[in-house]
């Protein structure tokens, strides 16, 4: 099963890298819960998100607020049904133009073929830095 959700999370990604978010979320269980860890305050996309509507509204937040530089993720490690992965990204924030970002580590907990779970943990202070300009 390991595999299976190490090439489900690839897929994610590659769908990410499209601009295909419809196809992320068909990917997720109808209670999915959806975290970037963080201040809420520090930053838009920094906080808690329930369901696939939730998730939606993420990514349209992620849309509204940041233009991706690099988007990498480079390491995928399975453990049942849990996939960690590791990159990094570079964002510029468009209310200031300022960049923000680094290494992350992204955290999926898959049930029956779909993602359950996300955490995302990140340099959180670079955001907020960056959103200050």
């Amino acid at each position: 099963m390991s595999d299976a959700n190490v090439k489900l999370v690839q897929s994610l990604y590659d769908a990410f890298k499209r601009g295909d978010i419809a196809t992320i979320v068909n990917a997720l269980t109808p209670d999915v819960d959806w975290q970037v860890h963080g201040d809420p305050k520090d930053f838009p996309t920094i906080g808690r998100w329930t369901g696939p509507e939730g998730a939606q509204d993420f990514f349209r937040t992620v849309a509204q607020h940041l233009d991706a530089a690099e988007f990498s993720p480079h390491e995928f490690h399975a453990n049942g049904e849990s996939v960690t992965a590791l990159g990094r990204y570079r964002w510029t924030v468009r209310a200031t133009g300022k960049p923000a970002g680094g290494e992350w580590c992204h955290v999926f907990n898959i049930r029956n073929g779909k993602v359950a779970r996300f955490r995302e943990y990140t340099n959180t202070a670079s955001f907020a830095q960056a959103l200050r300009g």
